[in-house]
């Protein structure tokens, strides 16, 4: 075998090292240029306290809702409550209790009663806890109850109920007082824990309410909105998941209490068969057939 014939064109120095630099800084130049003008904005995070006091009538119907378990997060069962009936389903498969209660919440105690617990110096409300600890199931879950009603058909406003709910107003109005003054936020991350970086109980408590929802509604971020993709305001977001909000906006996933479970079931299904396309035959000819990707490439 001869060899090769040696070059005898032109040639020039090339300095690979020089070229890589001036790229890497142009590049980052423009990433960072580009990330200032055009990056997401930068919301605050909603709390405990900001909703409390721009909204003091939603917060005191959820923590009564809380209070006497009818709320979206004593109701939702696993992994946060032991509730059968509530569960996503794939045919027979309850997927909610394959695992189990994982983050067990109890939200009359966890929400309320222990936050009110660590207030100190307060006799009034020790009285009142006392009196909450000391009553049966029954009485606790009427007076609740009683309130919880009480308080919806006065849209929220404590200066508009009246009747005999027990201790309940005093512990609900305190909790008011606590969260105004953004102490039930640190009370509920501390619950069980040495660091306070679970924010999962004060999270579900806020999308309890309707001041989360309507603030995310506000910013195009609603369900219906297709929320899953957008960014905060008219920002556009994580446009590769329009295929799984996309079953979100059709019946009859969009009105069945059973879309997550359903939609999840569909995006697997879906992904199977793309990871399958190489062996199937007709399906992974379409490329060669119709040569797109050449195009593209």
């Amino acid at each position: 075998m001869s060899a090769p014939a040696k070059w005898s064109g032109r040639t020039r120095e090339y300095d690979l090292v020089k070229e890589f630099v001036v790229a890497l800084v142009v590049v980052s130049l423009v990433s960072v240029g580009l990330a200032a003008v055009f990056s997401s904005p930068d919301e605050k995070q909603v709390t405990l306290a900001q909703w409390s006091n721009a909204a003091a009538p939603d917060f005191l119907t959820t923590a009564a809702s809380e209070l006497d378990g009818t709320s979206g997060t004593a109701t939702y069962g696993a992994p946060y409550t032991h509730v059968t009936d509530a569960e996503q389903k794939i045919g027979p498969v309850s997927l909610q209790h394959l695992v189990g209660v994982t983050t067990p919440v109890d939200t009359a105690n966890d929400f309320v009663v222990r936050p009110l617990a660590a207030v100190a110096g307060e006799p009034a409300l020790t009285a009142a806890l006392a009196i909450w600890r000391g009553g049966k199931d029954a009485a606790r879950n009427d007076w609740a109850t009683a309130y919880d009603d009480a308080l919806g058909k006065a849209d929220g406003d404590a200066t508009k109920v009246t009747g005999d709910f027990g201790p309940v107003p005093l512990m609900l109005g305190r909790l008011l007082t606590l969260a105004q003054s953004g102490g039930l936020e640190g009370a509920l991350l501390l619950q069980g824990h040495f660091y306070n970086t679970d924010y999962t109980r004060p999270v579900l408590f806020l999308a309890d309410g309707t001041y989360l929802e309507e603030k995310a509604v506000a910013q195009h971020l609603g369900g219906n909105q297709w929320g899953m993709m957008n960014e905060t305001g008219s920002y556009p977001g994580q446009a590769w998941l329009w295929l799984y909000s996309f079953w979100y906006q059709v019946k009859p996933f969009s009105t069945s209490d059973n879309a997550d479970a359903q939609v999840w079931a569909i995006m697997m299904a879906l992904s199977v068969g793309l990871m399958a396309v190489p062996f199937l035959p007709g399906i992974r000819s379409v490329p060669r057939l119709i040569p797109v990707h050449r195009l593209i490439w």
